[in-house]
C-alpha cells in the first residue's frame, strides 16, 4: 500500500513538473525570469529553464537536495543544459550556493544588476521585446529551440528553412520595406 501510494505521489510530481518545464520551453514568447534573493532546487531549475534570466548581485544559486539525502535530478536537467557540465556536477554534488556573479559567468542567467535597478532592467528587456514583431520573435524561439539538439548541418537547415518562413511572414516583408526606407517598421503585432 505504501509503495503504491509513493508511486502514485512520485508520478503525479513528475507529470506537473515536467508539463511546466514544458511550457516554459513551448510557450511562443520568451519568459524571461527575475530573481532577487535565494533560487534553490526547483527554482534553480526554474530559473535554468527560462530564456532569459536576470538577477540581482544579492542573489545565489543552489541545487542543496544532497544534503538532505535527496539529490536534486530534476533541477540536474534544466541545470545540465545551461552551464558547463562540470559546473552543474559541482552544484549538485556538493550542494552550495553559486553566486550571481559565478551564475552569469557560467551562463545560468543572462545579467547580474545591482538590487535597486532589478525590475527596471527586467522591464527593459520585456519592453523592447515586446516591441518587436511578435510573430518574428515566436519563429526565432521556435527555431532556436528545434535546432539546438541538432548536428551541425542539421541546424543549418532547419535555420536556413526559417529564414525562408520569415521571410514569407508580413512582419519579414514590412522590416525589409522599413530597412529599404529608412523608416521605423510598423509591426502587425
Amino acid at each position: 500500500m505504501l509503495k503504491s501510494l509513493r508511486s502514485d505521489i512520485l508520478h503525479e510530481a513528475e507529470s506537473k513538473d515536467l508539463k511546466i518545464m514544458m511550457l516554459l520551453r513551448n510557450h511562443p514568447v520568451p519568459i524571461i525570469a527575475m530573481v532577487n534573493g535565494l533560487a534553490t532546487a526547483a527554482g534553480c531549475q526554474l530559473v535554468a529553464s527560462c530564456d532569459i534570466a536576470v538577477a540581482s548581485d544579492k542573489s545565489s544559486f543552489a541545487t542543496p537536495g544532497v544534503n538532505v539525502g535527496l539529490f536534486c535530478s530534476t533541477p540536474a536537467v534544466a541545470l545540465g543544459r545551461a552551464v558547463p557540465r562540470k559546473v552543474a556536477l559541482e552544484m549538485l554534488f556538493t550542494g552550495e550556493p553559486i553566486s550571481a556573479q559565478e551564475a552569469v559567468r557560467h551562463g545560468l542567467i543572462s545579467k547580474v544588476v545591482p538590487e535597486e535597478q532589478l525590475e527596471e532592467e527586467t522591464m527593459r528587456i520585456a519592453k523592447k521585446i515586446a516591441s518587436l514583431s511578435r510573430s518574428v520573435v515566436v519563429l526565432g524561439k521556435a527555431t532556436f529551440y528545434k535546432q539546438l539538439p541538432q548536428d551541425l548541418r542539421t541546424a543549418y537547415y532547419l535555420a536556413s528553412q526559417a529564414m525562408v518562413d520569415n521571410l514569407a511572414l508580413q512582419d519579414g516583408q514590412e522590416g525589409i520595406e522599413a530597412f529599404i526606407q529608412k523608416r521605423k517598421p510598423i509591426w502587425s503585432h
